[in-house]
């Protein structure tokens, strides 16, 4: 790879970590598995980067690899993680924090890790990185139906979560 095309891959690189981050947590509910998985989409782009010079035809192919990726691992492994809930309890009795802010994250973080991985991808998909139906189930290889079910399914179920942890924390 010639100097200058590094130096994009590296732009590119930087430009897209944030929110590539930040849609891998919600699909595997793990910072540490998020980073390996960014990190995996990044150097496959970095392989395929020469056929990849457009900004967006390159973002769009790390989305997809690391969507793909992810899902592979999920078939591959029987798959565990850590509750949120306990992470940020800890963290929280670590610095003292008891924010109801940092709980709402934590909630909503344990919320989405009761849904199916494919509902958690079009909720990331659609909701974070902000694409359409029709982008979402392209790059999930689905129907524009399939994207649309999942996500009015995915939707119901975290309503139906959310009641129920405000009816028991209402009991409290």
């Amino acid at each position: 790879m010639r100097q200058s095309s590094e130096a994009e891959f590296s732009e590119f690189a930087s430009s897209v970590w944030p929110q590539l981050y930040r849609t891998a947590v919600v699909i595997v509910g793990d910072r540490q598995l998020a980073e390996d998985l960014v990190q995996s989409a990044l150097v496959k782009a970095y392989i395929a980067w020469p056929r990849l010079r457009e900004p967006g035809k390159a973002r769009a192919y790390t989305r997809r690899v690391m969507v793909n990726v992810a899902h592979d691992w999920f078939r591959k492994r029987s798959w565990t993680h850590e509750s949120a809930s306990k992470l940020a309890s800890d963290e929280r009795a670590a610095s003292g924090d008891h924010s109801a802010a940092l709980v709402d994250r934590v909630t909503l973080a344990d919320l989405l890790h009761t849904l199916p991985l494919g509902q958690r991808s079009v909720i990331a998909l659609r909701f974070l990185d902000d694409l359409s139906v029709q982008e979402t189930a392209d790059l999930l290889n689905v129907t524009s139906g399939t994207v649309k079910s999942q996500t009015s399914a995915a939707l119901a179920a975290l309503r139906t979560h959310s009641s129920l942890l405000q009816e028991g924390t209402h009991h409290v």
